[in-house]
């Protein structure tokens, strides 16, 4: 029976990446299920496929077996145009080095996540000053990057991600450039964001990071070792 409450569902999905001479081995057998509202942290050692089991979930890579559902459909079989409008449409990405254009303003920035997205100017205009009051950062609209700092530079990025209402947030140590006190802004500021309803799967290295989240996923050797679901032990109060 179909698990209504999945927004998605790995199915014993593999990766391998060769070479002339070598098979290497990234993902195996992954079964994992994400339902909407959870937010999960991926841990692991490097080199353990957590980066890879990311861009499978956002639709940027595919596996070499198994299957996929997103949404309540399966998305392996679909064209990479289909992959690329799903991606437009509901998933936003966070990045360790933020990948923020420095020619742009922070409104900018933010913007160009509607323009492939073809929103008329006046809805952009409305999404992008919410997005920006969600992440404080109003004040900042007219910034360039090189004006912020690095705490600033990533809530513009988070701002970017969730820009329109994507259904899911994929975040990839979006706090491995930060300080701690950055860093602890930024959980902080993801945490109330899943309060506020947004789905979302955060790789890091970060034992205390992982902690804002409410499942942990250890990965080992591209396998999946443990899924816990938990109450976070860092919260907002």
């Amino acid at each position: 029976m179909a698990d209504f409450d999945a927004l998605l569902s790995l199915t014993q999905v593999d990766k391998a990446y060769y070479t002339s001479s070598l098979r290497t081995q990234a993902l195996n057998a992954i079964d994992l299920t994400v339902h909407t509202g959870e937010f999960v942290a991926i841990m692991g050692p490097s080199g353990c496929g957590k980066t890879t089991l990311l861009n499978i979930l956002g639709l940027i890579d595919r596996p070499s077996a198994g299957a996929y559902q997103f949404m309540g459909r399966e998305v392996l079989n679909q064209s990479e145009s289909a992959l690329s409008d799903l991606r437009k449409q509901h998933i936003g990405f966070i990045f360790q080095n933020f990948n923020l254009i420095d020619e742009l303003t922070v409104a900018e920035n933010i913007e160009l996540a509607l323009l492939y997205r073809k929103f008329d100017a006046k809805t952009r205009k409305q999404q992008v000053l919410s997005a920006m009051d969600q992440v404080a950062l109003a004040h900042r609209a007219d910034h360039y990057p090189s004006q912020l700092s690095g705490g600033q530079q990533q809530r513009v990025a988070i701002a970017r991600a969730l820009v329109g209402g994507q259904s899911l947030i994929l975040a990839d140590e979006p706090t491995g450039n930060l300080d701690s006190t950055q860093g602890a802004e930024v959980m902080a500021m993801l945490q109330n964001l899943n309060r506020q309803g947004s789905t979302l799967v955060m790789v890091t290295h970060s034992a205390l990071h992982a902690d804002y989240a409410n499942r942990i996923v250890h990965l080992y050797d591209g396998a999946l070792v443990t899924d816990g679901t938990r109450l976070p032990t860092r919260t907002l109060g």
